[in-house]
């Protein structure tokens, strides 16, 4: 994703690292792509100077906000229907877990959702469907998203020099992985084809002496039975 994204001009890194945030919560996408993997990635392309740190956090921040506006109002007219959807039946356990933080913290567990990639995706639906008011709920959304938003595009920004160090890094190891298990293969194929030749070479050793032993006995003389 990075080197993809690192081929686009400027404008479009924008656009797709805030379409896929807003994706997360809107179209309920984070169960594929979790939204601060857009984020961090969009940081490290602006530490590589593709864009700029600080519109990228607006951008992130804003389309936080809006996902998780547009999730509530899915959550309010689709909210039941949709849980009895069968991709979030799987999760009925997460899913009990998160209305009953919902419960027990009210409003703020939109707030500490936004921090939990599974529970950052539906919280807004399930927020919904706990009838926490939407001036509540926006407050506490946009203090998550902004909080969350900056952090994450932060941490991708002042990381981004040590990512392209592990990025080198771990090719060099999985050449050389690769290039030892072509080694070891080689030496495994050579260690069995000799194999392979010593039993067949025994195999017609046995043969040869199986087939002496199955001549006929030489003829006895009479003067042998005589004596």
């Amino acid at each position: 994703m990075l080197n993809w994204l690192s081929n686009l001009p400027p404008a479009l890194v924008y656009v797709v690292v805030g379409v896929l945030v807003f994706a997360e919560d809107a179209l309920f996408v984070g169960f594929v792509l979790p939204g601060e993997t857009a984020a961090v990635i969009g940081g490290v392309l602006a530490n590589r100077g593709t864009v700029s740190v600080w519109g990228l956090a607006i951008v992130v921040v804003f389309a936080a906000i809006a996902g998780d506006s547009v999730g509530f109002e899915v959550g309010r007219h689709f909210g039941e229907r949709l849980l009895n959807t069968r991709p979030l039946r799987r999760h009925r356990v997460k899913l009990d877990k998160a209305r009953e933080l919902i419960r027990r913290r009210g409003p703020e567990a939109v707030f500490l959702g936004r921090f939990v990639s599974f529970f950052r995706a539906l919280m807004p639906l399930l927020a919904a469907i706990s009838r926490i008011p939407y001036r509540k709920f926006l407050l506490f959304n946009a203090l998550g998203g902004l909080v969350w938003g900056v952090g994450f595009t932060l941490l991708g920004y002042f990381t981004g020099a040590a990512y392209d160090r592990v990025e080198h890094l771990v090719g060099k190891i999985l050449a050389g992985f690769v290039a030892l298990v072509v080694i070891v293969g080689l030496i495994v194929w050579r260690v069995r084809r000799r194999r392979a030749d010593s039993a067949e070479e025994e195999t017609g050793d046995s043969a040869g002496l199986a087939a002496g032993d199955t001549e006929p006995p030489a003829a006895t003389s009479q003067d042998d039975v005589s004596r």
